[in-house]
C-alpha cells in the first residue's frame, strides 16, 4: 500500500530530536539547493540548527545567481566540522554520486535519481519524479507550511530546470507541485536566475565546440579538452540539443583530473542513463535519466583504455562506447 504524504512526513520527523545539529548535504545545483532550503524550513524550530553543505565547487552563473538572489547560505564541506552534527540529510543525491558523499553515513536520503542500493534509517527515493523539488513540495504541503516567496521561487526554478520546462522525464505530481509553487513564487526573480546562464570566460568553448564537433547519424560528439568547470560541458551539450538535426548530444571535457562526459537526447526511444552506465560504468561513475546522463572517470583509471594526452583519441574512444549502445535504443 502506498505511503501517504502525512505518514512520510511523520517518519521523516521521527529521525530528529530538538537538540540535533543537522547537516544537509548536497551536490549543489538548482534542484539540490532548493530541496535543501525546503529541508531547512521543515526542520525550523524542530532541531537546534541546520547547515547546508555542498561537496562541489559552485561556478555556474545561474547557480550563483540563485544563491545570491534567494539569500541561501551554503558552506563547502571542507569548511565544515562534521563532528559537530548529530544528523546528516542527503537530498537530491546518494552517497555513490560523489566520493566525498561516500564518506558520510546519512540518516535521511531524499532523491529522485535511480536507486543505487543505498541504506539509511529513512529513505525516500522516487526515480519517476522529474525533480526532488517536487517531492519536497509534497512534504511542505503535508506539513501545512506555506513556503516563503524565496523558497517557493527556488523550488519553482528547480522543477523548471530539472524537467527542462516539462520536456524531460516528469510525472503529474511534478505538474501539481509546479502549479502550487506558481502561486507563491516571484516569477521575475526566477526568470533572472534562468537568464544568468553563461560566464564570459565560457564563451570561447562554444567556438571550440563548433570547430571540433562531429555530427553523425543525428549525434553530435565534442571533446573540449581541459575545461575550467564541468558545467561548460553541460551548457554546450544543452546548446547542441537546440539544433534541428541533432537527437543526441555527447560533450566531454577534462576537469579536476577526471574525464566528464555529458549525454543528452530527445528522449524518443532512447535512454541516456542506460547508455552512460553500460558505456562507462565499469571504470567510473555513470548514470542518469532517459534524456540526460553523466559519467565521470578518473584519468588514472582511463589510462589503461586510451591515451589521455590525446584529445582526438579520447573523442574516438567516447564515440565507440556510446554509438554501439545508443544503436540498441
Amino acid at each position: 500500500m502506498p505511503i501517504s504524504a502525512s505518514e512520510r512526513l511523520r517518519r521523516f520527523y521521527d529521525q530528529f530530536s530538538s537538540n540535533d545539529a543537522v547537516l544537509i548535504l548536497i551536490n549543489a545545483d538548482p534542484d539540490a539547493i532548493a530541496s535543501a532550503m525546503a529541508i531547512s524550513r521543515l526542520l525550523w524550530h524542530k532541531v537546534a540548527s541546520t547547515t547546508i553543505g555542498h561537496v562541489n565547487e559552485i561556478k555556474r552563473p545561474d547557480n550563483l545567481a540563485m544563491i545570491r538572489l534567494l539569500g541561501t547560505k551554503l558552506a563547502h564541506i571542507d569548511q565544515i566540522n562534521r563532528e559537530q552534527y548529530q544528523r546528516v540529510v542527503m537530498v537530491d543525491s546518494q552517497p555513490k554520486h560523489h566520493p566525498l558523499m561516500e564518506t558520510f553515513a546519512p540518516h535521511v536520503i531524499i532523491d529522485h535519481h535511480p536507486d543505487t542500493g543505498v541504506q539509511a534509517p529513512f529513505l525516500d527515493i522516487r526515480p519517476k519524479y522529474g525533480a526532488t523539488a517536487s517531492i519536497m513540495t509534497e512534504y511542505l504541503r503535508a506539513a501545512k507550511i506555506k513556503p516563503s516567496v524565496k523558497l517557493a521561487t527556488g523550488l519553482f526554478h528547480a522543477i523548471k530546470t530539472d524537467t527542462c520546462d516539462f520536456e524531460r522525464h516528469t510525472l503529474i505530481e511534478d505538474v501539481r507541485a509546479f502549479q502550487f509553487l506558481f502561486r507563491h513564487a516571484n516569477i521575475y526573480v526566477a526568470r533572472k536566475i534562468e537568464q544568468a546562464e553563461i560566464r564570459l570566460d565560457f564563451l570561447k568553448y562554444y567556438r571550440v565546440a563548433l570547430q571540433k564537433m562531429i555530427l553523425r547519424n543525428g549525434r553530435v560528439f565534442v571533446h573540449l579538452g581541459n575545461v575550467p568547470a564541468s558545467d561548460v560541458c553541460v551548457l554546450i551539450a544543452d546548446f547542441f540539443m537546440r539544433v534541428d538535426e541533432v537527437n543526441w548530444s555527447i560533450v566531454s571535457g577534462v576537469f579536476a583530473h577526471k574525464l566528464i562526459v555529458i549525454l543528452r537526447n530527445d528522449g524518443i526511444r532512447k535512454n541516456a542513463g542506460t547508455v552512460a552506465a553500460k558505456g562507462f560504468g565499469q571504470i567510473g561513475s555513470a548514470g542518469g535519466h532517459k534524456s540526460t546522463a553523466r559519467a565521470e572517470i578518473e584519468l588514472e583509471a582511463l589510462k589503461s583504455q586510451v591515451d589521455v594526452k590525446n584529445d582526438g583519441k579520447i573523442q574516438r574512444w567516447i564515440m565507440s562506447h556510446v554509438e554501439r549502445r545508443a544503436d540498441k535504443k
